[in-house]
């Protein structure tokens, strides 16, 4: 038999037998149940004068029982939660980020997800789950394709050959870069991602050509101090063939094995989190670089979990090589 909730003919009788001095486990036996739940009942919905109320005891118990997610019933919550939703903050993040700013557990970030999914499957309104990162419909893992290009470039160095201290993020300067592609042929923009701090760049070169890529890096990198532009990690796109440019500020160049683009999963994950606002059938041409500003700026004050709950820009112009730096547009504008 499963278990069922006491009600309020067994918390009459819990009373009566109480009354008449039985111990807990008689009342247990009386009842057909476990001597805990008898303590626990009595315990917990006892009057604060340790009097047991039958009535006031269920008055008690139903006041706990669930009402809907926390977010129906907290406008404040819920106004605050949508609006870090909508910046671009994934559920977790929105949870460890209100943790880390009230300094206790605000929400859990499944209540967040169980909520904006009811609302897709109580109102059939599918624009709910845009507040979500992936857009689903649905929970679950979505299959996905994908080719990696090769090719040959002179001075390539593999990745084995990187230093140590670019691969525990715990050094800062090293960076990895791909493009990110658009349905428009030859439409593309260069992600800058520096590994320890998560901070992204975007940048938009003239072309996908080596050459516009390569320039486009130099003016990236030239503008930041030594300490902070000590490698770039790369695929084998050809989009890459002229990376020996860089050697001449004194960075390093290294290339993932073939077909291995998770080797450098960061700037593949910024490039994931950039199409929320920026998708594949973006037209390039129509979007402002006052726009891409904004996108990257959205990017970099969201609060990563792997932080602790600390945004990129946060992490990032607080080195010490950077204080003489000036810092531009790295918190959100405010709100209305």
């Amino acid at each position: 038999m499963g278990y069922s909730h006491i009600g309020i003919e067994e918390r009459r009788e819990i009373a009566r037998l109480r009354e008449k001095g039985d111990s807990i486990r008689s009342i247990a036996t009386d009842l057909g149940r476990s001597p805990p739940t008898i303590a626990r009942e009595i315990k917990r919905n006892r009057l604060s004068t340790g009097a047991y109320d039958p009535v006031k005891a269920d008055e008690k118990a139903q006041a706990r029982r669930w009402r809907g997610s926390r977010l129906d019933r907290d406008d404040l919550l819920r106004e605050s939660v949508l609006w870090r939703l909508v910046w671009g903050a994934s559920p977790p993040q929105v949870a460890g980020r209100l943790a880390l700013e009230m300094e206790r557990p605000v929400i859990s970030y499944e209540s967040i997800y169980r909520f904006v999914y009811a609302q897709v499957k109580r109102k059939k309104d599918y624009d709910w789950r845009n507040f979500l990162p992936k857009q689903k419909a649905k929970r679950g893992l979505r299959s996905r394709k994908g080719r990696s290009s090769a090719a040959f470039i002179k001075a390539r160095r593999p990745l084995s050959e990187r230093p140590v201290e670019a691969a525990d993020r715990v050094e800062f300067g090293h960076w990895e870069a791909d493009t990110m592609l658009f349905g428009v042929r030859k439409q593309a923009l260069l992600i800058l991602h520096e590994r320890a701090s998560r901070l992204t760049i975007v940048q938009r070169p003239e072309s996908k050509g080596a050459g516009p890529v390569a320039q486009a890096m130099l003016g990236v990198l030239g503008t930041l101090p030594v300490e902070m532009r000590r490698s770039v990690t790369f695929d084998n796109g050809t989009e890459f063939a002229r990376h020996h440019e860089l050697h001449a500020l004194g960075v390093e160049t290294f290339f993932c094995d073939v077909r291995s683009p998770w080797q450098k999963g960061g700037v593949e994950n910024a490039i994931g989190r950039l199409r929320r606002s920026l998708p594949r059938k973006t037209n390039l041409k129509e979007v402002t670089d006052e726009e891409l500003a904004v996108c990257a700026l959205r990017y970099n004050n969201t609060p990563r979990g792997v932080l602790g709950y600390r945004t990129p820009a946060e992490v990032f112009w607080s080195q010490p090589e950077l204080l003489h730096f000036k810092c531009e547009s790295t918190f959100p504008p405010a709100r209305e």
